[in-house]
C-alpha cells in the first residue's frame, strides 16, 4: 500500500466549493450597529467588491480564476498521507490519514486563501492590505501572497505571538511585509487597550480591530483589510483542500471515511477539510465530522451562539456565530491561531444544525499527541494541528476498543519548525492547562446582555 497520493496539476479542483448553498437551515445575516441585516456596499470600506460578492454568495461552485491556479500550483495539490506508524503505534484497527498543508512556502494552509485574497485586490486596483495574525500563519502566508502580487502589507501580530516566535516576523519581513506587535501604539484601538492594561497578551479581537481602523482611515482608498479565516470567502478558498483529499481518498481505495477531523480557532483550516465532506454527510452520508478547539478558549463547546462583533473597538458587523465576547482575551497558550474569541458564521450554523460535533482538548494532551506523531510519522506540527493529532489519536483508541476498521482524516494544517519554544517548555515541564469554568465563561460573555439575539434555527435531522 502506498503511503502517501499525489495529485497532478491537471486533477486540482477548478472550482471552490460554498457550503452555504447546501446548508439546510440557512444563516442568519450580519446585522449593523442599529441591528438590520448589513447590505454588501457597507463592506466596502474594509474589502473589495470582487470579495464582497464571494462573501454574501449563494451559488455552490465558484470558479477559481485560472491566474489563481497558477499561484496555486507552487506547491498544490499537497499530498495525502497514511499514517502507517502512527496506526501501528496505537495498535488501532482504523485507517488514518492526513492532508499534509505544511508544504506551502509559509508552511501552513494559509496561503490558499492568501494568494486568492492578494489577487482579487489587486484586480480592485488596491495597492497595501492590512491584517492581523495570531501564531503569524496567516501574517507568513499573506506576506508571501502580496509578495508575488506586488503588494505592501502590514502586519499586526498578537503581542504574546510576536515575543514567542520571533521568527515569523522575520519570515514575514523577508517576503517584504512591516509586522508590529498588537496592541501598538499606531491605532486608536491600540492606544486605547493599552491605556487599560499595558501588559496584555493581546488577542486576535484587538489585532483585528488595528487592521482595519488603518485601512478604512486610508484616505487615498488604495487600503483593504484581509482576513485569514472566519469569513465566508476565506472559508470558500480553503474548501480545495477537502476537494482534493476526497479525490485522494477515492486513489487509495477508500469508499467511506467514518471521520474528519480540524482544529479550529476561526474555523478556515476545518471548513477546508470538512465542508466538502459536510455536503455528504447532508445527502445522507454517516460521518462523524469534530473540529477541535483549546479547553483555554473553548467557543463552541462551552461558549453561547449569539450575535457578536469580531474585534475588540466593534469595527466589523454583528456575525451570527459563538463568541466568549468581542473583549475577550485568552490564556496565552502556545496554539496562538486558536486564541479566537468567536468562530466562522458558517461552522457555528454547522454546529447549531448538528452537522458537527465540536471538543476541547487541553494543551498538556496535545503537546503528548504532538509528541507521538513526530516519533512516529516524523513531522512536528503546529500546536495549532496537534489539537487535531489528538483528537485523531482519540479517535482511533476508540476503533481499537470498539474493534471497527474506522477511516480518520485530518488536516495537518502547518508545520511547527517556527514554535519550538512551545516544544521546549513542554519538554522541559513549563507548560500548565487551564480549562475555563462557567463562572469565567459567564463572566466572559456578560457584554453580549445587550446584542440582538440570534436564534438557533436547525431541522433537527442530526
Amino acid at each position: 500500500m502506498p503511503t502517501k497520493v499525489f495529485l497532478t496539476e491537471d486533477e486540482m479542483p477548478k472550482q471552490w466549493y460554498n457550503l452555504a448553498a447546501d446548508l439546510p437551515t440557512p444563516m442568519l445575516p450580519p446585522l449593523g450597529p442599529d441591528g438590520n441585516p448589513i447590505s454588501p456596499d457597507m463592506l466596502a470600506p474594509v474589502f473589495p467588491m470582487n470579495l464582497i460578492e464571494q462573501e454574501v454568495s449563494q451559488e455552490r461552485w465558484i470558479k477559481i480564476p485560472e491566474e489563481i491556479l497558477e499561484l496555486l500550483y507552487r506547491w498544490r495539490p499537497t499530498p495525502l498521507h497514511r499514517a502507517y506508524a502512527l496506526e501501528k503505534a496505537l495498535g488501532t484497527p482504523a485507517r488514518i490519514y492526513y492532508k499534509n498543508e505544511s508544504v506551502s512556502p509559509a508552511g501552513s494552509h494559509k496561503g490558499n486563501t492568501a494568494v486568492a485574497q492578494a489577487w482579487y485586490n489587486k484586480q480592485f486596483g488596491i495597492k497595501k492590505l492590512t491584517t492581523e495574525t495570531g501564531a503569524g500563519q496567516w501574517g507568513s502566508a499573506i506576506s508571501f501572497a502580496c509578495a508575488l502580487l506586488g503588494l505592501e502589507c502590514k502586519v499586526y501580530m498578537v503581542r504574546i505571538s510576536f515575543d514567542q516566535k520571533p521568527f515569523r516576523k522575520t519570515m514575514m519581513q523577508t517576503w517584504g511585509a512591516e509586522c508590529i506587535p498588537s496592541p501598538s501604539t499606531e491605532t486608536n484601538a491600540g492606544r486605547a487597550v493599552l491605556e487599560k492594561d499595558p501588559d496584555t497578551p493581546g488577542s486576535l479581537g484587538i489585532a483585528i480591530s488595528e487592521a482595519i481602523e488603518e485601512a478604512v482611515t486610508d484616505e487615498t482608498g488604495k487600503t483593504r483589510y484581509s482576513l485569514g479565516s472566519v469569513l465566508n470567502h476565506v472559508m470558500l478558498h480553503q474548501t480545495i483542500i477537502g476537494l482534493e483529499a476526497k479525490k485522494q481518498l477515492e486513489k487509495m481505495g477508500e469508499k467511506k471515511v467514518d471521520v474528519v477531523i480540524g482544529c479550529a480557532g476561526g474555523g478556515s483550516n476545518f471548513a477546508g477539510l470538512s465542508f466538502p465532506f459536510a455536503n455528504d454527510k447532508i445527502n445522507g452520508a454517516d460521518i462523524e465530522i469534530i473540529p477541535v478547539e483549546p479547553a483555554s478558549c473553548p467557543t463552541l463547546t462551552k461558549a453561547p451562539f449569539v450575535y457578536d462583533h469580531g474585534d475588540i473597538a466593534k469595527m466589523t458587523p454583528l456575525l451570527p456565530m459563538y463568541s466568549l465576547g468581542h473583549s475577550f482575551v485568552p490564556a496565552p497558550i502556545h496554539a496562538g491561531g486558536l486564541r479566537y474569541h468567536g468562530m466562522s458564521p458558517l461552522v457555528s450554523q454547522a454546529v447549531v444544525e448538528g452537522l458537527m460535533t465540536p471538543l476541547a482538548i487541553s494543551q498538556i494532551e496535545c503537546y503528548q499527541a504532538a509528541m507521538l506523531f513526530a516519533k512516529t510519522e516524523g513531522i512536528i506540527v503546529a500546536p495549532e494541528t496537534s489539537h487535531a493529532v489528538a483528537a485523531t489519536i482519540r479517535k482511533a483508541k476508540e476503533a481499537k476498543e470498539e474493534g471497527r476498521q474506522k477511516v480518520i482524516i485530518f488536516n495537518l494544517s502547518g508545520h511547527g519548525l517556527m514554535d519550538l519554544y512551545g516544544y521546549d517548555k513542554f519538554l522541559h515541564g513549563k507548560l500548565g492547562d487551564h480549562k475555563m469554568t462557567k463562572e469565567e465563561v459567564h463572566q466572559a460573555t456578560r457584554e453580549l446582555k445587550g446584542h440582538p439575539k440570534a436564534e438557533m434555527r436547525k431541522t433537527g435531522k442530526w
